[in-house]
């Protein structure tokens, strides 16, 4: 399990990362979400041993992370560091090797990771011949190159088209079935339907972590109403529920105080209904809430 415990990073009277404490656990892919300067990237930097914490420390196993584990991780940097006139699988396999592969093993992971992202026939081209998704693939391929023991992506999906970003999905699964994955983005509608967990960062600190169905849960119980040829603006004035929206009949509300069984006796005693539905709120509402 990779491990943040207290870590806080100061840039001088900045406080970046401020007492920033979660857990990435094997087998489970974990989503860092945050506004911009919220301090995810500073963050992952610490994690890989980029950046030294102010106080803190990285766990890796439950003990502090050496530099001997970090080299096992994979990372991909928000800032991307591959060589721009190099030949995409000849620097894939070079950076197989630096992790111990043999030439022979290094060139065929490179091969492998090529042709699973349809670039087998382009293997002899520079990087910089590549469009942007294309070289995105390959700095993907290059932080999952050396099979590691846990995965660190700082905007994975940037650029990605909606094909590759099911390829990456795939290659995730089957890549790191058994490692911590912890991956950062603002497409929170891939967060929502990749992530197992979730972590919420706001100003430098945690303000909500756990599964995704229980940060929706955080949001209250929300339920949409359509009534039958009534205004459905009445339920304002009901307590014990908030509503978020009124479109004539419909209404969206969350229940703040009242039961579900409540609602539908206050509701049905009103006059004639057609629905009322719980709804999941959308993981934008979510980290709206979370972070407001």
């Amino acid at each position: 399990m990779l491990e943040a415990h207290a870590l806080t990073r100061a840039f001088g009277s900045l406080t970046a990362v401020d007492g920033v404490t979660f857990e990435v656990r094997p087998g489970r892919i974990t989503g860092f979400v945050g506004a911009n300067g919220a301090g995810k990237t500073t963050t992952m930097q610490m994690l890989m041993g980029v950046l030294s914490p102010t106080s803190g420390e990285v766990r890796w196993r439950g003990a502090p992370a050496s530099a001997a584990d970090r080299r096992t991780f994979g990372y991909m940097p928000e800032e991307r560091g591959l060589y721009p006139r190099m030949k995409i699988a000849e620097q894939l396999a070079f950076f197989a090797r630096l992790h111990g592969f043999s030439s022979k093993q290094a060139w065929g992971r490179a091969d492998e990771l090529l042709e699973f992202f349809g670039l087998g026939e382009r293997r002899e081209e520079l990087l910089d011949n590549l469009s942007l998704g294309n070289q995105q693939r390959v700095q993907i391929a290059a932080s999952l190159v050396h099979r590691p023991s846990a995965l660190v992506l700082d905007e994975p999906f940037s650029g990605l088209d909606p094909l590759a970003v099911d390829a990456m999905v795939e290659l995730l699964h089957r890549e790191a079935a058994d490692v911590p994955v912890l991956f950062s983005s603002h497409q929170l509608d891939l967060v929502e339907r990749l992530c197992d967990d979730l972590i919420v960062l706001s100003s430098g600190r945690v303000v909500a972590s756990g599964t995704v169905a229980e940060l929706r849960g955080r949001a209250g119980e929300q339920y949409r109403v359509e009534l039958d040829g009534d205004n459905a603006a009445w339920l304002r004035d009901v307590r014990g529920v908030r509503v978020t929206d009124v479109d004539g009949s419909i209404a969206l509300l969350t229940l703040d105080g009242l039961s579900a069984a409540e609602l539908a006796r206050t509701v049905t005693g009103h006059g004639p209904v057609l629905e009322i539905a719980r709804v999941r709120p959308p993981l934008s509402e979510v980290f709206r809430e979370v972070t407001r």
